[in-house]
Parts: C-alpha cells; structure tokens; sequence
C-alpha cells in the first residue's frame, strides 16, 4: 500500500525537512522511508528505545504521559511541522512520554543511527533540530499553563486549532473519547464543549468527525496559548 502512493507522498510535506538545505536533504532522502501511521498506532513507548526518527507529513503524532492508574493527557502534539523522536539528539535513547498517532495518515522515519550521523556533523541539520526542540518545549510549556489555568472551551479551541493547522483538510477523524484522553478531562466535558461549540455555528460534530464551520470563530473563543505557541514556532523556523 505504501508503494502504490509513493509517487503521490513527498519528504518536502514535512516542513523540517523541506527546511534543510539542498545538500544535506539529498544526503539523507535515500534513508528516509515511507511508512503508513494508522491511527492509534504507538511509535513508542514510555521507556522503550528510540530506534527511528519520525517526520510526518499527513498523520499527527500526540505525545502524552500516561499515569500508573491509566489515566493520560498529551504534552504536545507532532504532524507535519516537526520531528517525533528529539530524545535521540537530545541525550537520551529514551523518554517517559508515549508518542501515539492521533489522526491516521503517512510519515518518513530514519534509523537513529542514520539521525544521529547527521545531526552529529554541527551543520545546519543540528542547528535546526536544536530550534525545534526549543519550540516543542515552548508549546509543552504553554499546554502545562493552558490546562491549568484556561477554561475547557479555550482548551479545546486551542487543540482543535493545532490539529488543523496540522492537517489538509477542515474535517478531523477524532472521538470524544480521544480528545477527552488529549486534554486529561473527563469524556462528559468534551460533549459539553463541543455542543456548544456546534450550536454556536463553530464546529460540526457527527460520528467522530468534526468540522471546523467558523476558524475565526475559534480562534477568538480561543485563549493566548494558541498564537504564543505559534509565533514562537514561527520564530525559530524562520530564520534558519
């Protein structure tokens, strides 16, 4: 399956890799390799060796802690604007967090070894990686404040705008159930949320669909997380 849409799939979709200059993107391209991520697919583990490094193009990446009783809400999410797997250039082969697809879709992953080669010459490869990583904190850091200190409404507008920005189309593949565990809130607060979100035109929620009728609408009923975390995001990438 992956091969009959390879033609159709590109590394360039991955807004890192298309960042890299052309030198070292031909470097790597014949190491980067196709994979289909299916929806609830884990990537990792907590505690498990990274053996790869992910960069999606249409598939979305939720980077969660999970808690002993089960329970879990995600830190920061990865699609087509970054890199799952920073532990591997960050010191580590391991992390506490889970990474799990959230909304199913194609990425390109490299060997750890192949990454780490790279990354390990101080070029530009480094150097964007390392800005990367200072914006993934910037959006964990951000997600931490949010949840504690922004209404249910604002959290959820805030994470449905991420996971548009993230993906090509207006309409996400995503249960309550799902977005309940993103935002570590009970299932019964989604479907309030987003009944009011629907009755006030803003979104349409049907059998796990949602469709974003009024992006203005949410970006106002949103809090400041949302353009922090994009401007910042933003920022780092473009200069680089």
């Amino acid at each position: 399956m992956v091969a009959a849409v390879s033609a159709q799939k590109t590394p360039m979709q991955n807004h890192l890799l298309a960042l890299l200059p052309q030198e070292i993107f031909e470097r790597i391209a014949p190491h980067l390799e196709l994979i289909s991520m299916p929806l609830g697919e884990a990537l990792y583990e907590p505690g498990g060796q990274l053996h790869y490094a992910y960069f999606p193009t249409t598939a979305i990446v939720s980077l969660h802690y999970v808690m002993e009783n089960g329970a879990s809400a995600e830190i920061a999410g990865v699609g087509n604007d970054g890199v799952v797997g920073v532990a591997l250039f960050m010191g580590g082969n391991t992390t506490p967090s889970q990474a799990t697809v959230c909304a199913g879709g194609y990425g390109y992953r490299i060997k750890a070894r192949l990454m780490m080669e790279e990354f390990n010459r101080a070029g530009p490869m480094m150097r964007l990686m390392l800005r990367y990583t200072q914006a993934l904190i910037t959006q964990m850091s951000q997600t931490a404040v949010c949840n504690r200190h922004h209404s249910m409404e604002q959290q959820m507008c805030r994470w449905l705008l991420f996971t548009l920005d993230r993906s090509a189309s207006h309409e996400l593949v995503m249960t309550q159930e799902l977005i309940a565990s993103m935002l570590g809130v009970r299932r019964e607060g989604i479907t309030e949320t987003a009944g009011n979100l629907q009755r006030a035109g803003l979104i349409s929620y049907r059998r796990g669909h949602i469709t974003a009728l009024d992006r203005h609408g949410l970006e106002a009923r949103t809090c400041e997380c949302y353009n922090v975390v994009k401007k910042e995001f933003q920022r780092l990438l473009s200069d680089v």
